[in-house]
């Protein structure tokens, strides 16, 4: 369960911050164009592959980041879920037997790293991040690797594809080891729009 929670929170850290970034072709290019992001909402399908499965694993849901670190992420299908995190809280809840469950032993400590750390990522500052070391490759892709070898019996690499439009992710890649890996597709992007009140800290 510590491992997944780990995992879990890696992965949403890379989303929630890295969504967002406008693109060019140097770390000083990308930063800059990250500075005029304040929102970025979109849909995304999620797939898991394991060399046990014969089929990926898929799941589908919903994305919003409000700068400077307000987060909805919400799975609407096959199994509804849902995480907040607004002013240094973060919660999160399961769809039950026809309404929402917040899970009150769910362990945040992992999550809390991912509040931590979404503002330098969110900037566009690959080179100051201290979990992993960034390398742009080309093909408007980045790959991460973990910076403290323990970290890396959990996540071997993680890899980004950055859309043609400004602020907009094509996909993330989570590689947990051999044969296996989570991959992250988003679909119908929108930036800088409005977001609901309440959005980020109401079940709905």
């Amino acid at each position: 369960m510590v491992r997944k929670t780990r995992k879990t929170a890696v992965l949403l850290l890379v989303v929630s911050a890295v969504l967002t970034l406008g693109w060019g072709s140097t770390e000083e290019e990308i930063r800059e164009a990250a500075a005029g992001v304040d929102t970025v909402q979109a849909g995304f399908v999620q797939e898991k592959h394991m060399k046990m499965l014969a089929r990926p694993l898929v799941s589908r849901g919903l994305f919003c980041y409000e700068a400077p670190g307000s987060l909805r992420w919400e799975y609407t299908d096959p199994v509804k879920s849902l995480l907040l995190m607004h002013a240094g809280r973060t919660r999160r809840f399961t769809f039950q037997d026809g309404k929402w469950v917040e899970e009150a032993g769910f362990d945040l400590q992992a999550m809390q790293v991912v509040v931590e750390q979404i503002a330098g990522w969110m900037a566009g500052r690959f080179d100051e991040n201290d979990l992993f070391t960034a390398r742009l490759l080309p093909e408007r892709r980045i790959r991460l690797t973990p910076k403290n070898p323990a970290f890396g019996r959990y996540i071997e690499r993680i890899e980004l594809t950055l859309s043609p439009v400004p602020g907009v992710m094509e996909s993330v890649t989570l590689h947990e080891g051999e044969n296996s890996f989570t991959r992250i597709r988003f679909t119908s992007p929108a930036v800088n729009r409005p977001v609901p009140d309440g959005w980020f800290t109401e079940v709905r």
